[in-house]
């Protein structure tokens, strides 16, 4: 049994998916799913009862390409008109539903103009039936914009009757005589001979402005291929009217017809003219382009292009290299100006072949190495403070200054000529870079020559052609089917489609509802669900829903309240007698996670129903906040018996245990009751009173059972305080009422061993989810015979 589980028992079976119990949540709302189902054939059947029918007309069509017509065949290489060789069947669809199509369609079946007559469900519109005829005296522009309604009566084969409004006031005419209205004149006349027989009806004229109707056949027209790469169209409408669809769709495409005859004769007249245009005007800029080129080699005084540029490249190279030379020679000289200007190394040599064409710098470098050498030798016999050195030092100096002075000088003569021949290599650069540019617009004149003399040539070919081609035209559209019922009959409404809608809408709603009412769901409402989320801790059992009327079990009672009590009590002998609990073995606190969950109802009921296996039982309220034992007593003995309880024994030393305890015969069961008596201002204090233990010690020696009512352990610490005492604990949650996520304190509780000998029962079970009695019923109760068994 799953009640007899101990802590170590896996949930692996809870954590699969168990089909059965998701169909039961659907199945036992079955009365809901039939009540939709019924509304929603019935709605089905009223929507076909009066949904006017629908038809659909269709007519298929090959598109055919420009190539097949002669009358354009001079021009099917131009890059103008090549494109329509490969228009795709798409663009010739969208040419098909363009809106300029479809508002002749509407002028030419004067569609904006309809006659409606009145059934008994809804209206059917008179499409070449119409008993009458609306002639407007206005221009079509200003019809062409109108929206208006109004009711036209027969009352003779010479009267009828017209209403602006259906309710409005009827004016009487003679057909024939002109009818104000706010958008001009109108005159009514009989379309038919015989309008004898159409005396009494009401027909409604409606008015709609053209550009509305155009858009919305543009919506409501379908226009396909038949399969890929195919140029045969499907074209389709649906409409009430099956004639006037078919009208509809067969006028579309004579439009279309028409349209590209049209445009096809206007390309035929246009050709010849074109070309001869453009011969005359190709001739012009060829004669234009021949003058180009002479001018052009004229004004740049050029020949050849290509030899006079290998000319200026020769001379370019020659130039750059007398300027390198020149910057390489500039640079030895300004380093060894810097070398003779640093003090620190004066008396070292510098090279001696700097000379570069200046015989005076290289005597002078030759002579001044020489005067270095002569005092390095010196100083090695002598001191530096020799007269011989002094001497040979100003010598030096000499030296020193003058090729400083000959270095400065040629270094100007130097920067001189680099400047002269960078200037003379710019204008040779310059010419070279213009020759490339001279080349290339030379070029690009002859190109364009040789692309307008052929383009000469060319038109001149098909001028000949423009001449001997055929001036007749074909359409670009040929008619397969013309437009006909494809169904035989109506499309829609769909009977099968709609009822089979219906019952699976009427399926759908409420499992979406209890789906979505289940997924939101943050409750537990049996025992399963308890088990689910709290595998380590025993459930006793559950405690069925009752009404206000039957909250209490009574002697020899065998309702489903007093059985739920009977399986709780035998399912906490058995743990009882399992655990074997030194201390406090037969006390028993009952408690929950918050306020609601039924505590008191539940410590009332398990003492009544262990009473009545003539045991001793005491009951005591230790709620002392909010105190709700006094359940099932008159209002006279409770305000007699509530004077002293809890409370006051453990603020009055003086008043004892057997003067707080009181006897009572509550439905046939004899129990003692420690009631809370009065709220104090400090229970949670007061519940840490020395007088507990001894308390505690007496009852549980001298009582079979004790059951403890005491406060929500998530609300206030006041269960915590004294619950050493307890032997077991029985924690309460309720169903439709304790939220899932606040178990997690039970499990912490328990996790942390703060309450002793956990157990758990679940409360206020709907029968419905009650494992118990909802089905089966108990054995030995009296069922209710149904129908069928009452007649068996």
């Amino acid at each position: 049994m799953a009640l007899l589980n101990n802590e170590n028992t896996s949930n692996n079976t809870l954590d699969n998916f168990n089909l059965k119990k998701t169909l039961s949540l659907y199945t036992k709302q079955w009365k809901w799913f039939v009540l939709s189902l019924i509304l929603c054939i019935g709605f089905a059947y009223v929507n076909l009862r009066y949904t006017t029918p629908k038809y659909l007309a269709v007519a298929k069509i090959m598109l055919l390409d420009d190539k097949d017509n002669s009358s354009v065949g001079a021009l099917n290489d131009l890059s103008i008109f090549s494109d329509r060789e490969d228009a795709m069947v798409e663009d010739e669809i969208q040419v098909i539903k363009s809106r300029s199509f479809l508002r002749n369609i509407v002028k030419e079946l004067s569609l904006n103009v309809r006659y409606y007559t009145k059934g008994r469900v809804y209206e059917s519109e008179l499409y070449k039936s119409t008993p009458i005829l609306v002639n407007f005296i206005e221009s079509d522009s200003i019809i062409n914009n109108t929206n208006s309604n109004f009711y036209i009566e027969i009352l003779s084969d010479t009267h009828f009757n017209y209403r602006r409004n259906e309710d409005g006031q009827p004016k009487k005419y003679t057909f024939g005589e002109t009818v104000p209205t706010g958008f001009g004149g109108i005159i009514i006349t009989p379309k038919i001979k015989s309008i004898e027989n159409n005396i009494g009806n009401n027909i409604r004229v409606n008015i709609t402005k053209a550009e509305f109707l155009a858009e919305s056949l543009k919506d409501r027209i379908s226009i396909a291929p038949t399969g890929k790469s195919s140029k045969v169209v499907q074209v389709s409408l649906v409409d009430p009217v099956i004639e006037k669809a078919k009208d509809i769709v067969n006028t579309l495409i004579d439009e279309y017809n028409n349209y590209t005859i049209k445009k096809k004769n206007e390309i035929s007249d246009s050709t010849a003219l074109f070309i001869d245009r453009r011969i005359r005007l190709v001739e012009k800029n060829l004669i234009n382009v021949d003058d180009s080129i002479v001018g052009f080699k004229t004004s740049n005084k050029i020949t050849d292009v290509v030899s006079e540029a290998g000319q200026f490249l020769n001379s370019s190279v020659a130039n750059e290299q007398q300027i390198d030379a020149a910057k390489m020679q500039l640079s030895q000289l300004n380093y060894v100006k810097e070398t003779l200007g640093d003090e620190t190394g004066k008396y070292n040599a510098i090279p001696s072949n700097l000379g570069a064409g200046d015989p005076t710098i290289s005597a002078l470098s030759s002579r001044y190495n020489e005067l270095l050498e002569r005092r390095k030798s010196l100083l090695k016999s002598a001191g530096s403070q020799n007269p011989i050195v002094l001497e040979l030092n100003q010598t030096i100096a000499g030296v020193r200054q003058n090729l400083q002075q000959s270095i400065s000088s040629s270094s100007t003569s130097l920067r001189i000529q680099i400047n002269s021949l960078e200037s003379q290599s710019r204008r040779i650069n310059s010419k070279i870079t213009s020759v490339p540019g001279q080349e290339n617009r030379l070029r690009g004149i002859e190109r364009e020559r040789q692309t307008i003399e052929s383009l000469y040539l060319y038109l001149l070919q098909k001028k000949e052609e423009a001449a001997i081609s055929l001036t007749a035209t074909s359409p670009s559209a040929k008619i397969i089917d013309a437009a006909y019922n494809s169904a035989g009959g109506p499309i829609s409404p769909n009977k099968q489609i709609a009822y089979a809608s219906a019952i699976l809408l009427g399926f759908l709603i409420p499992f979406g509802v209890f789906y979505t009412k289940n997924l939101l769901d943050t409750k537990i409402h049996n025992k399963e669900d308890l088990e689910g989320e709290i595998n380590n801790i025993t459930v006793l059992g559950e405690i069925p829903k009752v009404n206000s009327n039957k909250v209490l079990v009574e002697k020899n009672d065998r309702s489903i309240l007093s059985e739920s009590f009977r399986i709780i009590r035998t399912n906490f002998d058995y743990i009882k007698r399992t655990r074997k609990v030194k201390e406090y073995d037969n006390v028993v606190f009952v408690t929950s996670t918050i306020n609601g969950e039924g505590k008191s109802f539940f410590s009332m009921n398990m003492a009544l129903t262990l009473a009545n296996t003539n045991k001793k039982v005491l009951l005591i309220g230790a709620d002392i906040r909010n105190p709700k034992l006094l359940l099932g007593l008159d209002e006279k003995r409770k305000n007699e018996l509530a004077k002293v309880g809890l409370t006051e024994y453990l603020v009055d030393k003086s008043v004892t245990v057997e003067d707080a305890i009181n006897n009572y015969d509550i439905k046939g069961n004899k129990i003692d009751i420690l009631l809370s008596g009065k709220v104090p201002p400090n229970p949670a204090e007061l519940l840490m009173s020395d007088r507990m233990h001894p308390l505690f010690d007496k009852v549980s020696e001298k009582y079979d059972y004790v059951i403890v009512d005491t406060a929500p352990a998530m609300l206030v610490t006041d269960t915590l305080l004294f619950s050493q005492y307890a032997g077991h604990t029985i924690y309460l949650t309720r169903a439709d009422y304790t939220e899932k996520r606040i178990l997690n304190f039970a499990k912490e509780l328990h996790a942390e061993n703060k309450l002793k000998g956990m157990m758990l029962v679940v409360n206020d079970v709907k029968q419905s989810n009650f494992g118990y009695g909802a089905k089966y019923g108990y054995y030995g109760a009296k069922q209710k015979k149904g129908f069928f068994r009452k007649r068996a």
